[in-house]
């Protein structure tokens, strides 16, 4: 297999599984983006407050566009703002009892496609990166390299 064989089956396992979360999220009656907003507050790491500048981080969004995601899924009574401890001005998130039973049921059926479809997905992982760190040694030898977000990290 080429490696861009294996990237293109990669990107289709992948959209596979996101058109599978895309639909049952609908089906829910949440927009996929605010089922991803409730998946990633109610996954933050302890260390990590529940704001909105770290949700839109996580997420890849504009800080405004995570603020639009969260009047919507507020007016929907699914998350809730609340003012943090020492300083008032800073605004956390929480899922709402109706939030977190939406999420509840969204992860089991997410759960459930993984266990079916998971398989393929880390095969076409594990493809992808096996033929990338061919072609990287073949760069890195000829200096053509390309630098990732995460190298960029590893190298601060």
């Amino acid at each position: 297999m080429t490696d861009y064989e294996s990237l293109a089956e990669l990107r289709y396992q992948i959209r596979r599984f996101q058109h599978f979360s895309e639909g049952v999220a609908r089906a829910t009656g949440l927009q996929p983006q605010q089922h991803q907003l409730m998946l990633t507050l109610k996954g933050l790491p302890r260390n990590i407050r529940p704001r909105v500048a770290e949700l839109a981080e996580r997420l890849q969004i504009k800080h405004h566009s995570a603020v639009e995601l969260i009047n919507r899924l507020s007016a929907g009574g699914y998350v809730r703002r609340h003012r943090g401890g020492k300083d008032q001005r800073e605004v956390l998130l929480t899922l709402t009892p109706k939030g977190e039973r939406i999420l509840r049921t969204l992860s089991l059926y997410h759960r459930a496609e993984l266990r079916t479809q998971g398989p393929a997905l880390i095969a076409a992982l594990k493809r992808a990166m096996a033929t990338t760190r061919i072609s990287n040694r073949i760069a890195t030898k000829s200096g053509d390299r390309i630098r990732s977000k995460s190298d960029e990290h590893a190298t601060r």
